[in-house]
């Protein structure tokens, strides 16, 4: 049996296992008032743009809060200030294709790759969102991301964790993944770059060979309906998904794993880790 096929089995395995021990995300949920709070701009989208397109669809109330500028993902071919008017621009034009409006939108605009070092101001912006809108749920990035592109995904759930702490009344807290899926066997390891396979290797171990993904996570939605939608939406993402200037060393999300790892966010089901804030 080749190493493809073995990666596609196991995979496929967990799929199944998957859907059948999480709840499933249902019509009472969707119509839930949300929070949404994304590290960068495109994390929304690839962790749980199924799911507010399916809440848009049934007329949910939904807000989404960019943590971060956009002004460090290229920057070292395009200056930091034009980075961030593109995305930021990208962003409106994707929350519309989502069903959201610019209204429903909040720019935190914490220098990307710092929000560490803007911690506590962060968590007073945080606490004021949430006072404000008072959300049935709130959506934040999977507690066990690992440190890959930065600290940003992991510390935007700190902050909001700790601003539910300050907040008066209950929410129902779901956690996404997005750089939770770069492992083995989502992703295979590659045999040419020696860096992408030690990190690739050094996650797998660190996720159980996948195993992981069965424990953390409890909640599924399904959005094999809307998946063209989806992926319409994450395209207008253009600095993300294609070389803006004619360089390689432009990357691109169709450039991680062959195209692997952004696969991993068109499966026919979005999947959470679910909890009270309670918790």
């Amino acid at each position: 049996m080749t190493k493809p096929l073995i990666k596609n089995k196991v995979s496929q395995f967990y799929k199944r296992i998957l859907k059948h021990n999480c709840r499933e995300y249902n019509e009472t949920d969707l119509k839930k008032s949300a929070l949404i709070f994304s590290p960068h701009f495109d994390d929304e989208t690839l962790g749980c743009g199924g799911l507010i397109i399916k809440k848009k669809q049934v007329g949910a109330d939904v807000k989404l809060v960019f943590m971060t500028d956009g002004s460090k993902s290229h920057n070292h071919l395009m200056s930091g200030k034009k980075l961030q008017e593109i995305r930021k621009q990208e962003s409106f034009t994707v929350a519309e294709l989502l069903g959201l409006i610019q209204d429903d939108i909040t720019l935190l605009d914490f220098p990307e790759t710092q929000l560490n070092e803007n911690y506590d101001s962060a968590v007073q912006e945080v606490t004021k969102i949430i006072n404000k809108y008072q959300p049935e749920e709130i959506f934040i990035p999977h507690f066990r991301e690992p440190l890959l592109w930065s600290a940003d995904h992991l510390t935007t759930t700190k902050i909001v964790k700790a601003a539910l702490k300050l907040y008066q009344k209950d929410a129902i807290v779901y956690e996404y993944p997005v750089w939770f899926w770069f492992h083995w066997p989502w992703v295979s390891l590659p045999i040419k770059t020696k860096q992408n396979r030690k990190t690739i290797l050094k996650n797998t171990l660190i996720y159980w060979f996948g195993l992981r993904v069965l424990g953390n996570c409890n909640c599924s939605l399904y959005i094999g309906d809307i998946l063209t939608k989806k992926r319409a939406a994450l395209e207008q993402y253009k600095s993300q998904m294609t070389r803006l200037i004619n360089n390689p060393k432009w990357a691109t999300l169709q450039d991680i794993s062959n195209g692997e790892f952004l696969e991993c966010f068109f499966q026919e089901n979005e999947t959470f880790r679910q909890y009270s804030k309670l918790k």
